[in-house]
């Protein structure tokens, strides 16, 4: 004797998914508000050069610039000459490394000081400091400036380069700060 079990196909009304659905979508609202994407992640590349975007805009992320070293009442303009009123000026030109392009590259010259301290240092400067790690002076931006139980410190990153520097930059190392740069 055999017995035929027959199957009911069973099916989700249309309310119940539509429920479903928007209480899934509710929830990773919820989670992106509590643990939020980091948008700058994602670099874009095109002829050979990277810029960091929006990975949800796909628009340029503005990048920290150096503060204003030089006041306009340090420039005077002449028919014939500019001059700039700076203190202990440097100059400066720099090897194609191509870790600040497009901002620094061979053909780039600029002005540098030494600064004083730490506190004239900021997010956004230009610096060139003695790296521990690879034995030689290196131009980067500043991205962040803390104090750690070594006192103050930099971290830094070319422009171009996907990661930072791999050291925490003390002010001891830090040997100029460009002014302006000069194309």
């Amino acid at each position: 004797m055999t017995t035929e079990k027959k199957h009911k196909k069973r099916t989700i009304p249309m309310t119940s998914f539509v429920i479903i659905f928007l209480s899934g979508m509710l929830i990773a609202f919820l989670i992106a508000l509590v643990f939020p994407l980091d948008t700058t992640l994602e670099r874009v590349y095109y002829s050979g050069k990277s810029l960091a975007t929006n990975i949800l805009t796909g628009k340029a992320i503005e990048q920290p610039s150096p503060q204003d070293w030089i006041k306009e009442d340090q420039i005077e303009f002449h028919n014939d000459k500019v001059i700039i009123h700076v203190e202990n000026p440097n100059w400066a030109s720099f090897s194609d490394t191509n870790s600040m392009d497009p901002v620094l590259d061979r053909g780039t010259d600029a002005i540098e000081i030494v600064p004083e301290n730490p506190s004239q240092i900021q997010i956004g400067d230009i610096v060139a400091y003695k790296s521990k790690i690879a034995n030689a002076e290196i131009v980067h931006r500043v991205l962040k400036t803390g104090y750690d139980e070594n006192g103050w410190y930099a971290i830094l990153k070319g422009d171009n380069n996907p990661q930072q520097d791999p050291e925490k930059v003390r002010f001891n190392q830090i040997k100029k700060v460009v002014v302006p740069l000069i194309y």
